[in-house]
């Protein structure tokens, strides 16, 4: 599956701890990251990442474009909620675009676990079969 992993400035050691906690998980799938996020995560987790701009320079907007595309399978986004973004408009339209095509986010550590660990139990299989039963005929 295809995984855009984000963080904010505050939040990004959170998420390099916690792909290398579930890196054997995350090494089977193709990662997606914005510039420094993928940055560290190749650097400090030794995992090949497929870089994008950094969030408020388009990466959330390269991003929400990919799920728009059906690109995408899911996304890890550990947000700052007590810090303001600059950037929060193309944040706000990002986690829209993954309602609207039903893409699964992890916005916290804890979504992120219940949301990885299906993952590898095969839980996020619909993604894969989504068209050949009709999901989205509506």
């Amino acid at each position: 599956m295809k995984i855009a992993l984000i963080a904010h400035d505050h939040r990004k050691q959170s998420l390099i701890n916690f792909i290398t906690a579930y890196k054997p998980i995350f090494q089977q799938h193709e990662l997606f990251a914005t510039g420094t996020t993928g940055k560290r995560i190749t650097d400090e987790v030794g995992l090949e990442v497929k870089r994008l701009q950094s969030g408020p320079l388009g990466g959330d907007q390269q991003i929400g474009a990919k799920i728009a595309e059906d690109d995408l399978d899911l996304v890890v986004f550990f947000r700052d909620p007590l810090t303001a973004q600059p950037h929060e408009p193309d944040v706000t339209a990002l986690l829209r675009l993954c309602d609207v095509y039903r893409i699964p986010v992890a916005t916290n550590e804890a979504t992120a676990e219940i949301i990885i660990r299906g993952l590898n139990s095969g839980w996020l299989e619909w993604r894969t079969i989504k068209e050949s039963v009709g999901i989205y005929n509506e």
